[in-house]
């Protein structure tokens, strides 16, 4: 079961990546995009890949992919109650104020 559960996992991280690729820099999705697009069936049994969902966003944040967000506001996993978006991370850039290396 473990091995079910790590790739399903995986295909969720590379839902959530695959669909912000095919959105503008500035979007962003809900955990159920990449739930529908992973579930296999045309009924609601999406609704159960949501906690999987949530959790494989949380693990492409700790790796710096993407950020959950609140409200448009970056949030952390221990501060998140009810309904989250994910976006690609904010990355800054070298140009705005970085010293060059």
């Amino acid at each position: 079961m473990e091995e079910l559960d790590r790739q399903l996992g995986q295909r969720l991280e590379q839902a959530i990546m695959s669909l912000l690729e095919r959105r503008a820099d500035t979007a962003s999705i809900c955990p159920s995009d990449a739930a529908r697009e992973v579930y296999e069936g045309d009924d609601d049994g999406w609704r159960a890949l949501m906690e999987p969902a949530r959790r494989a966003a949380w693990r492409l944040v700790n790796v710096g992919e993407v950020e959950v967000t609140q409200g448009g506001r970056a949030v952390v996993e221990t501060e998140t109650r009810g309904p989250v978006r994910i976006r690609r991370a904010r990355r800054r850039s070298r140009e705005h104020g970085s010293r060059p290396e």
